[in-house]
């Protein structure tokens, strides 16, 4: 147990060093891509990063807190939690509240702040998904009809809402999230590919209904035939890592930056800094990606309760698809849409919903380290009580055997 224990410690240590790199790479982008813009919007250089700095230490104290409770308390009440970011989500779409911005529908005005309850929904329904499929380990003839059909409207609705707001991109990865969760728990193998292909056969025409995200698949297939238009944006990234090349040209010398590259302290974060510190900066970040993501998928995996396996290792798959999606559009990989680099982007909907998850993480791994050391202090407490029962009988055995060869 105790060789165990330190294994996990082995490897929990470099993963905390790999966020806290990242984090600060983040920081320290943010404020490079975003200075001249903000210098220009809002007359404060360090209008975006004291921002960034902001959401940073809330939510390092919101994982802290999360950390140290319990992870089953977050998997028993993810459905009412999941609901709950269903009615932020309702709030979006009502005058006062929402906050609309280019069309879309998806965040809620708290002052000179605002939220985005779709980059928490990620998380939320990931919990309500183990929840649910963690109940097909009994007989399907066991479901209550009434509890089942509340189940499978608290994944659906917010899909529904989120696709309404409209954003397809939320709603594509809670869909990959719920298949991820319902292909690792005990849900029927029939059942599960059905559910896929339902659902697949649902999501295609729902993505051609509008013509934007038509445009966006053709964009994706030849960006240059629109360059002045929908492919302007993805021709800036190219042209952001080709200005880079190996070594870059220097931290705060992009010139995507200039109010060429729409996003870039955002979504297109990346490509700024592939121009600023080259070829060998975006290894560098990748490499800390898939340190983060090894790291954490071994620690997840070594959990002995299936449902902390299951719980860490869905929390480490949204963060990693969220990486690889984000890469995958600002290389070129993937068609374009709005989506943050964890850990480094800009944004306190996405920084403070992810630190929700490495919290939870850290819950998973604190929870089972507490139950280890509980166990050990009850066995060694029983280990104490049966010693200090044994010893007056054998002092009294010793003595009267003592006795017996005096008598001699």
């Amino acid at each position: 147990m105790e060789l165990f224990s330190r294994d996990s410690d082995r490897f929990r240590t470099p993963f905390i060093l790999v966020l806290t790199i990242l984090v600060v790479i983040g920081a320290i982008m943010v404020y490079s891509s975003s200075y001249i813009y903000a210098k220009e919007t809002y007359g404060n250089s360090a209008y975006y990063f004291t921002r960034q700095l902001i959401y940073l230490a809330i939510s390092i104290v919101g994982a802290f807190i999360v950390s140290k409770t319990k992870f089953r308390f977050w998997v028993k009440y993810g459905a009412v939690l999941n609901w709950m970011v269903t009615a932020l989500i309702i709030f979006t779409f009502i005058p006062g509240f929402s906050l609309e911005i280019k069309g879309a529908h998806r965040w809620i005005a708290l002052g000179s702040f605002s939220f985005q309850p779709g980059e928490l929904l990620k998380y939320t329904i990931g919990l309500a998904a183990i929840g649910f499929f963690q109940k097909f380990e009994k007989p399907l003839s066991s479901f209550n009809r009434k509890e089942l059909a509340w189940d499978i409207t608290n994944l659906l609705l917010p899909l529904i809402l989120v696709v309404i707001q409209p954003d397809f991109g939320t709603f594509s990865i809670c869909l990959v999230i719920i298949g991820f969760v319902c292909f690792l728990s005990p849900f029927p193998r029939v059942l599960f590919w059905t559910t896929g292909l339902s659902a697949l056969a649902i999501t295609v025409p729902v993505l051609l209904a509008q013509p934007y995200r038509v445009q966006r698949l053709f964009t994706y297939l030849d960006p240059w035939k629109n360059a002045q238009g929908s492919g302007f944006q993805i021709i800036q990234s190219y042209l952001a890592f080709a200005n880079g090349s190996i070594l870059g040209l220097g931290l705060g010398n992009s010139n995507e930056k200039l109010f060429y590259l729409p996003e870039a302290h955002n979504d297109f974060i990346f490509s700024v800094l592939g121009e600023e510190i080259g070829f060998l900066g975006v290894f560098l970040v990748i490499s800390l990606f898939m340190a983060m993501m090894y790291l954490g998928f071994r620690m997840a995996l070594q959990q002995k309760d299936e449902k902390a396996v299951l719980v860490s290792s869905t929390i480490i798959f949204i963060l990693s698809l969220q990486v690889v999606l984000n890469m995958g559009v600002v290389l070129g990989l993937l068609p374009t849409k709005g989506l943050n680099l964890p850990l480094i982007s800009y944004g306190g909907s996405s920084m403070i919903s992810n630190f929700f998850g490495i919290g939870l993480f850290f819950s998973v791994l604190n929870t089972r380290a507490k139950e280890e050391q509980d166990s050990q202090e009850e066995t060694l407490d029983y280990f104490n009580r049966t010693t200090t029962s044994q010893t007056p009988f054998s002092h009294q055995k010793f003595s009267d055997t003592t006795t017996q060869g005096s008598l001699f």
